[in-house]
C-alpha cells in the first residue's frame, strides 16, 4: 500500500469515526435527561417515551435504505447528507419547547443517525485493503463501543451541573467540523446509475421493522400475550415475509438477501446478534441494579461502566491487528468465553457487592467484548464481494438494531416474571409466629412509646419495612436469574464460533479474482 494511500485511509477513518461516535452517543445520552424533560414539558411517561422510541423506530426504518442510497448517490454524498441532517436534527432538539416538537426533532435526528453507521462501515470496506481491515475496524469500533458507556456519564454530568439542552447542542460544532472534513478529505465512491428503487420492498420492510421494534419496545408494559403485542407481531411477520418474497423475486432488490448464502457472513451475523444481546443485557440491567437497588446516581453508575468502555476501546485495535494476522476463530472463542464467565459472575452479585468489585467484573467483560466483536464482524464482511458491501452493511446494522431491542425486551420480561416469582416465594417464608417477628412487634411497641405513635402505626411501619426489604431482595434475586440467562446467551455463541473457518488468504492476484467471485456466489469463500 502506497504511503499517500495509507495516509488517506487513516484520515478518512477519522472522519467516519466522528459521525459514528455522535450517532451512537445520542442513542444513550438522552435517557438520563428524560426526567428533566418531563418536568420542563409537563409530559407523562407515555408521551415522553416517544423521545426514545421515535429515535429507535426511525433508525430501524432508515437503515435498510442506506445500501440503495449509497449505490445511487455515492458513499461520500450520503455520508455528508446523513451528518448534515443529524446536525440539523440536534439543533432542533436543542430549541424544542414541547414534547411534540422534541419527538419531531428526534425523528429528523434519527434519519441522519440511522444512515451514518452503515454508510460509514461500507466506506471503510471500500477504502481499506483487506489485509488492514481488522486494525482499521478495530480503531473505528472504539467509537461504537465507547459511546454507549460514555453517554450516561456525560449526560449525568450535563444534567446535574450544566444546561440539559447541551446534550443536543454539543453536536452542532462537532457536526459542522465533521461535514467540513468529509467534504475536503473523502473521495466519492463509484455511483451505480440506472437502478430502479424497490418501492414495495421498502414499504414492506419499513412496516415490518416499525411494528416489530414497536412491539418489542412496548412488550415490557403491555406483556407478550396482550392483543396489542400479538397484533403488532402479526403485522410484522406478514410484512417481513412479503419483503423476503419481494426481494427474492425482484430484479433489483433493496436488500440483496443473496449475501446470506455466503456462509462466513451469515455465521458472523448470528454470532453478532448473540453478542449484541449480551452487550445490551448488561448496559440495561446494571443501571437498574445500581440506581434502583443500590441508590447510586446516574453519574456514579456511568463512572462504574466507564472502565468497561475504556478496556473495550483499548482492545479493539489490538484484536483487529491480531485478526489481520491470525483470523477470527480463536479471538471470537476467547472473547465469548470471557464475556460468558463475567456475565455469570454478575449473576452472583448481591446488594452488598463492593463498587470496585463490580467495576472490575465489568472491565474484564469489556475485555472479552473488545477481543471478539470486531474480528467476527470483519471476517463476515470480508467475505462479501465489493459490489454488495453497502447492502451487506445495511443488513448487518438492521439485524443489530433489532437484536438490541429484542435483547432488552426478552431480558425485561424475564426480570419481571422472576421478580413476581421470588416475591411470592419470599412472602410465603414470612412467618408471623416466628421469634423474629415477635421481636419486631416488641420493637414496634417500644417505638410507639418513645415516638408518641400508636402501636398500630408503629406495627404498620415495621411491616412496611419488612415488605420493602422483601421486594428489594426479590428484585435482586430476579436480576441474578436474568444475568444467568444472559450468560447462557453468550455461551451459545462459542459452539458457533467453532464453525469459523481458518484465516482467509488476503494476497490474491488478478488470476484468483474470477475463482474468488465464483466461490463467493455459492457461499464457499473462506
Amino acid at each position: 500500500m502506497e504511503k499517500h494511500e495509507e495516509r488517506y485511509m487513516w484520515l478518512a477513518l477519522f472522519v467516519v469515526i466522528i459521525g459514528t461516535f455522535m450517532s451512537i452517543l445520542d442513542s444513550s445520552i438522552v435517557n438520563v435527561a428524560i426526567p428533566k424533560m418531563m418536568a420542563i414539558f409537563g409530559a407523562g411517561t407515555d408521551e415522553i417515551e416517544w423521545v426514545l422510541t421515535g429515535y429507535m423506530l426511525t433508525m430501524g426504518i432508515i437503515i435498510p435504505l442506506t445500501g440503495f442510497l449509497s449505490d445511487r448517490f455515492g458513499s461520500k454524498t450520503m455520508y455528508i447528507f446523513a451528518l448534515s441532517v443529524f446536525t440539523v436534527g440536534s439543533a432542533l432538539c436543542g430549541i424544542a419547547n414541547s414534547t411534540n416538537t422534541m419527538v419531531a426533532a428526534r425523528v429528523i435526528q434519527a434519519i441522519g443517525g440511522g444512515m451514518i453507521m452503515p454508510v460509514g462501515m461500507s466506506m471503510i470496506y471500500q477504502i481499506v485493503p483487506i489485509e488492514k481491515r481488522g486494525l482499521a475496524l478495530g480503531v473505528w469500533g472504539i467509537s461504537a463501543m465507547a459511546a454507549p458507556a460514555i453517554g450516561p456519564t456525560l449526560s449525568g454530568y450535563i444534567v446535574e451541573y450544566l444546561n440539559w439542552r447541551l446534550i443536543f447542542t454539543i453536536n452542532i460544532p462537532v457536526g459542522i467540523i465533521g461535514v467540513t472534513l468529509a467534504s475536503i478529505i473523502l473521495r466519492d465512491s463509484k455511483k451505480v446509475t440506472g437502478k430502479k428503487f424497490d418501492i414495495w420492498g421498502a414499504v414492506t420492510i419499513a412496516i415490518g421493522l416499525f411494528t416489530l421494534l414497536l412491539a418489542l419496545d412496548k412488550v415490557s408494559s403491555k406483556g407478550w400475550t396482550s392483543g396489542y403485542t400479538i397484533g403488532m407481531f402479526a403485522i410484522s411477520l406478514i410484512s417481513l415475509l412479503l419483503f423476503v418474497y419481494i426481494e427474492l423475486t425482484h430484479d433489483e432488490p433493496l436488500l440483496d438477501l443473496g449475501v446470506l448464502k455466503i456462509f462466513p457472513y451469515s455465521l458472523s451475523l448470528i454470532i453478532n446478534t448473540i453478542t449484541t444481546i449480551g452487550l445490551f443485557g448488561a448496559v440495561f440491567l446494571i443501571p437498574l441494579f445500581m440506581e434502583n437497588l443500590r441508590g447510586y446516581s446516574a453519574m456514579q453508575t456511568g463512572i462504574l461502566m466507564l472502565p468497561q468502555a475504556i478496556v473495550t476501546g483499548f482492545m479493539m485495535p489490538i484484536s483487529g491487528k491480531l485478526f489481520d494476522k491470525y483470523g477470527a476463530k480463536w479471538l471470537t472463542i476467547i472473547g465469548l468465553a470471557i464475556m460468558t464467565f463475567c456475565t455469570y459472575l454478575l449473576s452472583k452479585i448481591t446488594l452488598d457487592t463492593p463498587y470496585n468489585t463490580l467495576m472490575l467484573i465489568l472491565a474484564f467483560r469489556g475485555l472479552g467484548m473488545g477481543i471478539c466483536m470486531m474480528p467476527i464482524q470483519t471476517a463476515g464482511m470480508n467475505s462479501v464481494p465489493p459490489q454488495l458491501v453497502a447492502r451487506a452493511s445495511a443488513l448487518n446494522n438492521t439485524v443489530r438494531q433489532v437484536a438490541g431491542s429484542l435483547g432488552i425486551s426478552v431480558l425485561t420480561t424475564i426480570l419481571q416474571h422472576r421478580q413476581v416469582f421470588h416475591t411470592v416465594k419470599y412472602s410465603e417464608m414470612v412467618n408471623t409466629s416466628s421469634p423474629a417477628f415477635a421481636q419486631a412487634q416488641g420493637l414496634a411497641q417500644g417505638l410507639a412509646v418513645k415516638g408518641g405513635l400508636t402501636i398500630a402505626a408503629a406495627k404498620s411501619a415495621i411491616m412496611m419495612q419488612i415488605y420493602g426489604s422483601l421486594i428489594k431482595q426479590a428484585t435482586m434475586t430476579a436480576m441474578n436469574d436474568t444475568f444467568l440467562v444472559a450468560s447462557l446467551i453468550c455461551l451459545a455463541g462459542i459452539p458457533l464460533a467453532m464453525l469459523i473457518r481458518k484465516k482467509a488468504k488476503t494476497n490474491y492476484g488478478k488470476e484468483d479474482q474470477k475463482e474468488i467471485e465464483e466461490e463467493i456466489a455459492i457461499g464457499l469463500f473462506e
